[in-house]
């Protein structure tokens, strides 16, 4: 099938989801506000197969070090997938199911497959990570740039994470553990019960962003979006928190956004 932009209904809930532009979710109306901040980079997109930075680009598996390209330099940041184009394998009025063969600059053959599901009150992405030929390190997440503002108050974000992974110079993990501090953030928070973060735009909506996986990224620095987004480890674990994909055990992750109205 093509990788053409897919529209997706439920009730008075609308997303528009983008296969060509990194698999992305575009925009997500719900009773005509949009919440999600609009351009080609921004919308939500999958964070595969890493999330944040690496180090100089740099990762290891055993003995071997690759180089990713330098993205975000002197770091390579939220992986490859966002920069390429999707193939849709099926849709229905609710339900788009995508997928993405990881190829060069990352060296190794894998695929990617992400499921966008909508109901009336929630959207839930489904994402997994499989390969046929030799095991990998692998991460998965989502990057959603909520706006800041619906027209009214700006957002407030509550959630409380069990810890905060200090932040060194270079924006990446120290590998310390600290008590979660004030934002503005743009900082990895453990959260080992699962991801729980509730948006509420007063008088207008909340909306609470769910996960099974522990760790998320609160970034919050700039003026039009804010930015929560669930990963199954924290920026530089290629190196440091290596999760395998092998022919037999594929990594997956999903995570789930319900809203209410005022």
């Amino acid at each position: 099938m093509s990788n053409e932009d897919i529209t997706l209904t439920a009730g008075d809930a609308e997303a528009t989801v983008r296969p060509g532009n990194g698999g992305r979710i575009a925009g997500l109306r719900v009773g005509g506000l949009e919440l999600l901040r609009q351009g080609e980079r921004f919308g939500c997109f999958p964070m595969v197969p890493w999330c944040g930075r690496i180090r100089d680009g740099r990762f290891r598996d055993g003995a071997t070090v690759h180089q990713m390209p330098l993205n975000s330099p002197p770091h390579a940041i939220h992986g490859t997938a966002r920069d390429g184009a999707w193939r849709t394998a099926r849709t229905s009025a609710d339900e788009a199911v995508m997928t993405y063969d990881l190829v060069d600059p990352w060296p190794y053959s894998g695929r990617v497959a992400q499921v966008v599901a909508l109901t009336e009150d929630a959207l839930t992405l489904t994402m997994s990570v499989e390969t046929y030929e030799s095991s990998f390190p692998a991460q998965i997440g989502w990057h959603p740039w909520f706006n800041r503002n619906l027209g009214r108050d700006d957002v407030r974000i509550d959630f409380r994470p069990t810890w905060q992974e200090e932040r060194g110079e270079d924006h990446l993990p120290t590998g310390n553990r600290i008590d979660p501090e004030p934002g503005p953030w743009d900082d990895c928070f453990g959260m080992p019960g699962g991801v729980d973060v509730t948006l509420t735009w007063p008088g207008q909506l909340d909306l609470r962003v769910t996960s099974p996986v522990e760790w998320v990224v609160v970034y919050d620095e700039q003026q039009a979006a804010v930015c929560v987004e669930p990963q199954t480890g924290p920026p530089g674990g290629l190196n440091t928190l290596p999760r395998l994909v092998t022919p037999l055990e594929p990594l997956e992750a999903t995570t789930t956004w319900t809203w209410r109205r005022a």
